[in-house]
């Protein structure tokens, strides 16, 4: 008993003093980042999969810095041409089959996008991993491969986030976000994130294959797949418009 009482003793100061010696946000900054850019442009198929079914979903995506994300549905048929909005703290949906633009409120953040395991805040990312969160470094774990920053985000009180806790996985030599949890308010697991297939995007490399599986739904998972991606693009402010939702073509 008094060996693994060392050996624990041994290890808080091991993990102590390399928490000291690592800025912990930056890590988790560098990472969104790297997935991020300043701007980009990309491709991405979302692959929704059920146990009776399987459906996928064609987009294009444009960003710029965390404020602005712009998705135009490219497929299928039913759904092509239906464009959401995120410009700073708002979010909008325009449906083109009916004529019709929707404000989503900060009440439908946690709703599923799309029919997918993907809520609205996940593909605008409206909170931001940097500035609404406290980071913590909890441990160092081995994932495939590569080893690993495992960090604690907690939201500060007067943030406006969805989650009560996100467990975040970052490798420490490349600063790849590799996997994250996500809590709710009362510290359930609610959504497992898996990052994988690693290879160069524009002039990154980057996890290009994302796995989001719900903790209580078996047969339940929804597949982001990075198709093409090209990074810090010349894009403006004014390109993420609600007049330009109507307007923008793939």
């Amino acid at each position: 008993m008094k060996k693994l009482t060392t050996y624990f003793v041994l290890f808080i100061l091991t993990l102590s003093a390399t928490a000291q010696s690592v800025d912990i946000k930056e890590i988790v900054r560098k990472a969104d980042q790297k997935l991020r850019g300043n701007s980009s442009i990309g491709e991405f198929t979302m692959t929704i999969q059920r146990p009776a079914w399987e459906r996928t979903i064609s987009m294009k995506n444009w960003t710029l810095g965390s404020d602005y994300s712009l998705i135009l549905i490219t497929a299928p048929a039913k759904e092509k041409g239906q464009v959401f909005l995120k410009r700073e703290n708002e979010m909008w949906n325009w449906v083109p089959s009916i004529d019709r633009m929707i404000k989503i409120p900060p009440s439908m953040m946690m709703q599923s996008w799309m029919g997918s395991d993907f809520t609205n805040d996940d593909l605008v990312k409206e909170s931001s991993l940097v500035k609404d969160y406290e980071h913590q470094l909890i441990g160092e774990e081995n994932l495939e491969g590569y080893a690993c920053y495992k960090i604690e985000l907690i939201p500060h009180e007067e943030a406006a986030v969805v989650w009560g806790k996100i467990y975040m996985w970052v490798s420490q030599e490349e600063l790849l976000w590799l996997k994250a949890e996500f809590y709710d308010e009362d510290n359930f697991l609610v959504n497992t994130e898996i990052l994988s297939d690693i290879r160069q995007m524009d002039d990154r490399i980057i996890p290009t294959h994302l796995e989001m599986i719900p903790a209580e739904k078996e047969g339940h998972k929804t597949i982001m797949t990075f198709d093409q991606i090209d990074f810090d693009v010349d894009l403006k402010a004014s390109f993420f418009s609600i007049q330009n939702m109507k307007r923008i073509r793939n």
